[in-house]
C-alpha cells in the first residue's frame, strides 16, 4: 500500500525580475503538478510561494510511488501470427521480442472484431524519489524565460544566477542536481535581517520557519495583502487613501521580502501639474503609491516600502523625498516647456514620424482619419465640424516633451493640451477617448466626438495594416489589430450606433492611396471584424449556432447584428421554436436540392393545407413589415412563430416534388417565401434542437 507525504522544492537565486516573478512561479507550478499527473503521482493540495529571491513549490499528501498496474499489449491478427507451416511468423516473433518474452508465453485475445495475439504484463511503480528530479528539472526548462543568462564557469541557465536548492520528501532529501547545485535541506533568510543558512526538517513547517526564522514572508498574496493593508493605514496617518493598482501592487510585492511602509512628501507646487502626471511619475519611476484625499484629489504625500526594518526609517523617508524632487521637476519642466506651443502648432511636426512604411506618416494617417471622421459623424448626424478638429489635433501630443518621457500619458496629456489651447471641451475629451477602451473589460469613448474618433482611428489603422499585408498570425499581433477591431465593435454595439461596417471599412480603404494592390482587403477586414465579434458574442452569453443563425444573413452594422441576435435568443425559448427550425432546415434542403426552379410567384395550389398556409404567409408578410422597418425582430419572429401550425400541417399532407411540374413549382414558389420570411430576421435553420 502506498504511503504518503510532503514535498517541497525550493530554488533560491539573485533578485528575480518583479514583473514577472508571479508568472515564473505560476508556471512551475503548473509544471510540477503536470509532471505528476502525468506520472500518476496522487496528491492532495498544491502550493506556489514566491519572494525576490526564491521560487518555491509545497505539494502536500503525494505519493511514494507509482500505483502498480497491468499493461496489456496487442500483437498480430492471428491469422498474421502463423506462417504456411504452423511455425510462428516473423511478426509474432518479433512482438515476443518486443514485449520481452517468448512465444509460447503470448496470449490471445479474442473481440467481437477479430483474434490477436497478446502479452499481459504487470508493472511496478516506480518510487516517487526516483521521479521528482526530472518532473522539477522538465519543469524548469518549460518556464517561460524571455532570456535566459549564464553565470560563472556553469553551462546552465536560468533567469539569475542560483545560489540553492532544497529538496524534501517528508524528512529526507532527494539528492540530484537542479542547475548545477546539489539538493538539501538549508535555505536562506533575509539578504540583510537573516543572511545565516536555515535548515528545514519539514515541508509543511516552511513558510512558518522562514517567517520566524529568517524574516521572509514567502507567500506572495500574503505580502500583496500586508501592503495593501499596510499602505492604507499609512496614507490614514495623513488623512488620505493610498491609490493602489494592482500591477504596482504586484510589482512592489515582488521587490519586498519583508515589505515596511514608509511615507513621505513631496513640494505642494507639484500638484499643479495634472495629477495623472503626478501619479505615473511616483508610480512608473519610483514604484510609489500616490495618495489622495476624500474628494479623490491628489495630497503632497506617497506611501513607499523598504525591504528592510531600519533603526532609522526617517533616513529612508528623506533619501525618497530627495530622489522624487527631481523626478517632479522634469515632469513641471516638460509640463510649462509644452505649453509654449499649441497643439495646432505641432500638427505639421507629424510628418517628421512614420506611423509605417508602406502607410506614410502620422501626419497622412491624421488627413485619413479626418476624412474618416467626418463620414462617420455624417453618418450618426454628430458634430462634424468637433470631429475633424479632434482628428486633426488627435496624434500632436506625441510631439510633446511630456509624453516622450511618459508614453502611458498620451491622449490624457493631449487633453490637457488641448484645454490649455481653448479648444472646445468634446475636442480635448476627444483626444483621450480616441484610446478607448484601453483594455478588455474597460469603457469605451463616452463622448460623441470621442466615440467618431476612436472608431475613425481604429478602422484606419485596422484597413491599412490589412492592406499592407501585415495580418495577424497566431499570436502575433504587432499593431495590436484584434483589440482595434474588437475596440470598434464595442464603441458601435455598447453606444448603439448605426453604422455599417461594410460602408466605412471600403470607405478606410479608399482612403489610402500608397498601396497599389488592395484587392480583397475590405473582404478580409470584415471577416475579421465579424470573428471578434463571434468572441465578443460568446462572452456575452450567446451560443455559437445562435450566431451562426445570424450571421447568414451577413448585417451589415453590428448592433443590427446584436439586435437579430437577442431575438433569436428570445425566440428559441418559445415552444414552437424546435419545429420551427427544423421545418426551416427542411424548406431550405428541399430548396436546395430541387432540380426544379420556383415559380416566379405562387399560383394555382391543390390541397387545403397548402392554400392554409399561403394565406397565412401572405397575412404575416404584411403584418413583419412595420415591424421590420422598426428593427423590432423579436416581434417579427414572435409573428412568424404563429406560422408553426400551418407549415407543419402542410409537410403532413403535401407533397412538394409532386409529378405535376407546375404545381412543383408552386409549392416551391410558398416555400420560397416562407423562407424569405424567416430570413429577414436570421436563418433559424441553423439552431440546434
Amino acid at each position: 500500500m502506498s504511503t504518503s507525504k510532503h514535498l517541497l522544492f525550493e530554488l533560491g537565486s539573485e533578485e528575480l525580475p518583479p514583473k514577472t516573478l508571479l508568472k515564473l512561479s505560476n508556471a512551475l507550478l503548473n509544471g510540477i503538478v503536470q509532471g505528476l499527473n502525468a506520472a500518476e503521482l496522487t496528491f492532495t493540495g498544491s502550493t506556489a510561494y514566491a519572494t525576490p529571491r526564491r521560487l518555491a513549490v509545497f505539494i502536500e499528501n503525494l505519493a511514494s510511488a507509482q500505483p502498480d498496474k497491468t499493461v496489456e499489449k496487442r500483437g498480430p491478427a492471428l491469422q498474421a501470427a502463423f506462417a504456411p507451416d504452423g511455425t510462428p511468423s516473423k511478426a509474432a516473433l518479433g512482438f515476443a521480442v518486443s514485449c520481452g518474452t517468448s512465444f509460447d508465453q503470448l496470449e490471445r485475445l479474442k473481440t467481437d472484431k477479430g483474434e490477436w495475439l497478446s502479452f499481459t504484463q504487470a508493472v511496478k511503480g516506480q518510487a516517487t524519489e526516483n521521479l521528482i528530479p526530472d518532473i522539477i528539472r522538465q519543469s524548469i526548462a518549460g518556464l517561460p524565460i524571455a532570456k535566459r543568462m549564464r553565470w560563472g564557469s556553469f553551462t546552465t541557465e536560468f533567469v539569475r544566477p542560483v545560489h540553492w536548492a532544497v529538496l524534501l520528501y517528508g524528512d529526507s532529501v532527494i539528492d540530484t542536481e537542479i542547475l548545477g547545485l546539489k539538493t538539501g535541506a538549508a535555505t536562506q533568510g533575509h539578504r540583510f535581517h537573516a543572511p545565516q543558512k536555515i535548515t528545514l526538517t519539514k515541508p509543511e513547517d516552511y513558510a512558518d520557519v522562514l517567517y520566524k526564522q529568517g524574516r521572509v514572508i514567502a507567500d506572495l498574496e500574503q505580502r500583496k495583502t500586508l501592503i495593501r493593508d499596510a499602505a492604507q493605514k499609512a496614507a490614514a496617518a495623513v488623512n488620505g487613501f493610498a491609490h493602489i493598482e494592482d500591477d504596482l501592487l504586484e510589482e512592489i510585492a515582488a521587490l519586498n521580502e519583508w515589505p515596511v511602509p514608509i511615507t513621505g512628501t513631496f513640494d505642494p507646487r507639484f500638484l499643479e501639474l495634472p495629477p495623472e502626471v503626478l501619479i505615473t511619475t511616483m508610480q512608473t519611476n519610483q514604484k510609489y503609491f500616490p495618495v489622495k484625499n476624500a474628494d479623490g484629489g491628489l495630497l503632497a504625500n506617497f506611501i513607499t516600502f523598504s525591504n528592510i526594518e531600519s533603526t532609522n526609517p526617517k533616513s529612508i523617508q528623506q533619501g525618497n523625498e530627495r530622489v522624487v524632487t527631481p523626478r517632479l521637476s522634469d515632469a513641471e519642466f516638460f509640463w510649462n516647456q509644452d505649453r509654449k506651443k499649441t497643439l495646432e502648432d505641432r500638427v505639421e511636426s507629424l510628418s517628421s514620424v512614420v506611423f509605417q512604411e508602406n502607410l506614410g506618416t502620422v501626419f497622412a494617417k491624421t488627413k485619413r482619419v479626418q476624412n474618416l471622421a467626418k463620414f462617420i459623424a455624417g453618418h450618426l448626424n454628430a458634430n462634424v465640424e468637433l470631429a475633424e478638429r479632434a482628428a486633426l489635433l488627435a496624434k500632436t501630443d506625441l510631439m510633446t516633451e511630456m509624453v516622450g518621457e511618459f508614453g502611458n500619458l498620451q491622449g490624457i496629456m493631449g487633453r490637457y493640451y488641448a484645454l490649455a489651447d481653448n479648444e472646445p471641451e468634446e475636442v480635448a475629451l476627444a483626444i483621450e477617448e480616441q484610446y478607448f477602451p484601453k483594455q478588455s473589460g474597460s469603457p469605451t469613448a463616452g463622448s460623441t466626438t470621442g466615440q467618431v474618433l476612436a472608431i475613425a482611428e481604429k478602422i484606419d489603422t485596422l484597413v491599412g495594416i490589412f492592406a499592407v499585408g501585415l495580418i495577424p498570425t497566431g499570436d502575433k499581433d504587432p499593431y495590436a489589430l484584434r483589440r482595434a477591431a474588437l475596440g470598434i465593435l464595442r464603441t458601435i454595439i455598447e453606444n448603439k450606433l448605426n453604422i455599417n461596417i461594410v460602408e466605412l471599412t471600403e470607405f478606410a480603404g479608399a482612403q489610402i492611396k500608397t498601396v497599389a494592390d488592395q484587392s480583397g482587403t475590405s473582404d478580409r477586414v470584415i471577416d475579421f471584424i465579424f470573428d471578434r465579434l463571434k468572441g465578443y458574442c460568446l462572452d456575452q452569453g450567446y451560443t455559437a449556432d445562435e450566431f451562426d443563425a445570424v450571421i447568414t444573413v451577413t448585417p451589415a452594422e453590428p448592433l443590427d447584428f446584436m439586435q437579430r441576435l437577442q431575438a433569436v435568443k428570445a425566440f428559441r425559448q418559445l415552444p414552437e421554436a424546435g419545429s420551427l427550425a427544423a421545418a426551416n432546415k427542411r424548406i431550405r434542403n428541399i430548396l436546395k436540392k430541387s432540380e426544379s426552379q420556383p415559380a416566379a410567384s405562387v399560383g394555382a395550389l391543390l390541397e387545403p393545407q397548402e392554400k392554409q398556409l399561403l394565406q397565412a404567409a401572405l397575412q404575416s408578410a404584411d403584418d413583419i413589415q412595420p415591424l421590420l422597418a422598426q428593427r423590432n425582430y423579436q416581434a417579427t419572429l414572435n409573428r412568424l412563430a404563429g406560422l408553426r401550425n400551418d407549415v407543419d400541417a402542410f409537410f403532413d399532407h403535401v407533397m412538394v416534388m409532386t409529378d405535376d411540374l407546375d404545381l412543383r413549382a408552386n409549392r416551391l414558389a410558398l416555400l420560397n417565401l416562407l423562407s424569405e420570411q424567416f430570413l429577414t430576421c436570421a436563418d433559424i435553420s441553423k439552431l440546434q434542437s
